[in-house]
């Protein structure tokens, strides 16, 4: 733990997608889900926050499509409700950028890109 506090909530989190977890920071005395990793609670200043593990499941709050100049393709940039209320901003895959609905379900995984974890979604019930 004390480790763990030595690192900043980026690194932290960072380090809890490397080994293949997704977790986010809940204040202890609230119970509030906090993302995006922080020192302290938003609005109460609470600095009592724990890392745990979230279902991973969310829905798709808003989406745009992103079309660089080829050869580069086409993908999409969505912000997504997570099941335990913090929203993140992410990128679902697994189907046609032009695909993805606001509303839809989706679920958390975990990929290396560049040589560093993150969190991306697909749309749930589909496969790896």
């Amino acid at each position: 733990m004390q480790e763990e506090r030595a690192l900043s909530p980026d690194a932290q989190f960072d380090a809890h997608l490397a080994e293949g977890r997704f977790m986010i920071q809940r204040a202890r005395r609230s119970g509030a889900y906090v993302f995006y990793p922080r020192v302290a609670e938003p609005g109460t200043g609470d600095q009592e926050l724990e890392w745990v593990e979230v279902s991973g499941r969310g829905t798709v709050y808003a989406t745009t499509i992103i079309r660089p100049r080829p050869p580069a393709e086409t993908y999409n940039v969505a912000l997504i409700d997570l099941a335990e209320g913090p929203r993140m901003m992410s990128r679902v895959e697994g189907l046609d950028p032009e695909s993805v609905r606001i509303g839809m379900a989706v679920r958390a995984a975990i990929i290396e890109e560049d040589g560093r974890p993150l969190v991306i979604f697909r749309p749930e019930g589909a496969t790896a």
